[in-house]
């Protein structure tokens, strides 16, 4: 019997925008006033740094993914490198982290769509949201790349209207209810570090949460056309998209505002379009956030979906996962997966507040366990086969000094999130998360055996 293999429907522009999704989260919209308010000035280095480090990561992915043209997403060259305990660790905790990101958003998706329609239950929209989303995946891979690109313009779009409003603004010298709009405000109230290297910080913990889901973008790698192509392409913009739509966003909108005028708990988006004469403002970027977080959930379904099918086929989920359409899609794993998500949104209106907050920070931790698997399956890969990354025409640079780097970067953020009260308990849950798939893991072998 021939394998079956997923198709190969995304292409050039679906894999760009889906990159540029991936890189700008509901954080940046909502967010960032908090952020801005904690480190002041400094969150550009903040963002800056992160993004480095980020892109780093995504071209030791790119390397590894481009070394060999069977690996559909990176538990394929986890399992290579790291063997089949690590792929099975590796590759559930990921299914994990989307799918907390799913129940997150599908319950911001209610709260959003309340902003219009106060009346309906909050369950109602995220319902929806999902039946239409599962009904797309089914249908073909391209409909996903599809809404994405549609999903990130709607995001592009705003954030540089955002900045063309701001520049016209801060040049013009037009004054707000906080004083003259300048780019000097950036240094005159307190110097770019007023809270000091302490908000500085503590402020990666929000900055890292922004960048989540930065590496989607390697998980279409068995379903792009010309991948070879297509990839380092989306992998290489990945610097420019950081500098234009985080540090420009956050630039301009200090530049408007002082940052000790920036109200926390709102979104700076907002107050800005408000400054300009948009009434709808409020209602504009509701839609935008509304979209960000269909657009996660899109992402969580996909990148869920395709993870089962990739453990099932090395033997780490049940047979019938790896069970494809006639238009090749992974039915079967969308379906548990969705199943596993709707579980997660009844659980997330049953149980408190602070027992799917804790879940969400899990999530994050687990984040960064990918992360490092990935640069540590790109030490191996370098180490173990020299030949083959020597040909590799796309190379991750400043190889092994960028490795430890990144390494010593994630090290510091796990101690940065032990400061922070509402994800310091994740890091003593975490180990069990990890435990828990050890255990499960060790019985398969021994019921399989």
């Amino acid at each position: 019997m021939q394998e079956q293999k997923l198709a190969r429907g995304l292409k050039n522009r679906h894999v760009q925008l889906i990159a540029i999704g991936g890189a700008i989260g509901t954080g940046l919209f909502l967010g960032s006033g908090k952020s801005i308010h904690l480190a002041g000035p400094s969150i550009l280095f903040a963002y800056l740094i992160t993004g480095i480090i980020c892109f780093l990561i995504m071209r030791a992915l790119g390397e590894l993914l481009l070394s060999n043209m069977q690996y559909h997403s990176f538990v394929d060259f986890v399992q290579d490198y790291l063997g089949n305990m690590a792929a099975f660790v590796t590759g559930w905790t990921y299914w994990f982290c989307w799918i907390t990101i799913a129940m997150a958003d599908l319950t911001a998706v209610g709260l959003y769509t309340q902003y219009w329609l106060p009346n309906v239950p909050q369950w109602v929209p995220g319902l929806i949201l999902l039946v239409i989303l599962l009904c797309m995946n089914l249908a073909t891979v391209k409909l996903f790349g599809e809404m994405e690109f549609w999903f990130a313009l709607i995001k592009v779009i705003a954030i540089l209207a955002l900045i063309v409003v701001g520049l016209f603004m801060i040049f013009k010298g037009i004054t707000t209810d906080a004083g003259t709009a300048s780019f000097s405000n950036l240094w005159s109230h307190g110097g770019m570090f007023p809270n000091g290297m302490n908000g500085f910080i503590l402020s990666f913990q929000m900055v890292v949460f922004a960048f989540v889901g930065i590496e989607l973008v390697g998980l279409t790698a068995g379903e792009t056309e010309k991948p070879e192509v297509v990839l380092p392409k989306a992998i290489n913009s990945i610097p420019i998209r950081i500098l234009i739509f985080y540090i420009g966003a956050l630039l301009v909108i200090m530049g408007i505002y002082p940052w000790n005028a920036i109200n926390p708990a709102e979104s700076p988006f907002v107050q800005v379009f408000l400054t300009v004469g948009i009434l709808a403002a409020a209602g504009v970027v509701n839609f935008v956030v509304l979209t960000s977080a269909a657009s996660a959930c899109n992402s969580a379904i996909f990148s869920t979906s395709r993870m089962v099918f990739s453990l099932a086929k090395n033997d780490n989920a049940p047979a019938p996962m790896t069970k494809l359409t006639k238009r090749r899609v992974p039915a079967n794993a969308l379906y548990f997966s969705l199943v596993v998500i709707l579980i997660a949104v009844v659980l997330n209106y049953i149980m408190p507040e602070d027992v799917f907050t804790l879940i969400t920070s899990i999530s994050t931790v687990c984040f960064l366990f990918i992360w490092a698997i990935i640069v540590i399956c790109h030490l191996k890969y370098k180490k173990q086969k020299p030949e083959l990354a020597k040909n590799n025409p796309f190379k991750m640079p400043l190889y092994p000094a960028a490795n430890y780097i990144i390494l010593a970067f994630l090290a510091f953020i796990l101690v940065v999130l032990g400061f922070a009260e509402d994800t310091r308990v994740a890091l003593f849950v975490t180990p069990v998360w990890f435990i828990l798939l050890i255990v499960i893991y060790q019985f398969r072998k021994k019921v399989v055996q």
